[in-house]
């Protein structure tokens, strides 16, 4: 069992940044104690990217990803240096888990949209999974900025058709649930 105190020495077990390591277990040990996430959310600043980009994984499971239990609103104190990082972010892992982590948050509609033009940047990203996670984001933060819907709409459709297949699939999911949620492709889009 992961003690607290050894939280960033687990999240360093690994050969590379995209290793796994010991992430699962840490996030078993955040659902059962939220009150160790301190010690998780200064792991996103190690030096070491393996430690940093880990750490992310972990945040993403325990607030609303594979491991439910630490309820975003946990955030709340680090959310100004999440949107920095957000920003900042060069490990492809690291921004991946922090385009599904920021948008869970509760963020007002300039702090939306502030994440938004970070995504919109995601986008041009080497990485098919950072492209595909920004999609996501960017449809998530739909729900703190309603005047967004439009034009992530007519992004989707248009990454749904011409992005990499990851990103293609992850459009035509995201539509279908704009479509399901009752606030229907037309009403969003004008038509």
């Amino acid at each position: 069992m992961v003690k607290g105190a050894e939280i960033r020495q687990q999240l360093a077990i690994g050969r590379h940044a995209l290793d796994r390591g010991r992430v699962c277990a840490v996030a078993e040990l955040l659902v059962r104690q939220p009150r160790r996430l301190a010690a998780l959310m200064e792991c996103l600043w190690d030096e070491d990217p393996g430690v940093a980009c880990r750490a992310a994984d972990v945040l993403e499971r325990v607030t609303g990803g594979r491991e439910p239990g630490v309820g975003v609103s946990r955030l709340r104190p680090w959310k100004e240096s999440l949107l920095g990082l957000l920003a900042e972010a060069e490990p492809k892992k690291l921004k991946w888990n922090l385009a599904f982590v920021v948008p869970r948050m509760e963020l007002t509609v300039g702090e939306a949209r502030r994440t938004a033009r970070v995504l919109q940047a995601y986008l041009d990203d080497t990485s098919s999974i950072v492209k595909t996670a920004a999609m996501h984001g960017m449809a998530d933060l739909t729900r703190h900025d309603a005047s967004m819907r439009a034009e992530v709409v007519d992004l989707l459709r248009i990454l749904s058709r011409s992005g990499t297949p990851a990103m293609r699939a992850r459009g035509r999911i995201l539509l279908k649930r704009f479509e399901k949620s009752g606030r229907g492709l037309r009403q969003i889009s004008g038509d």
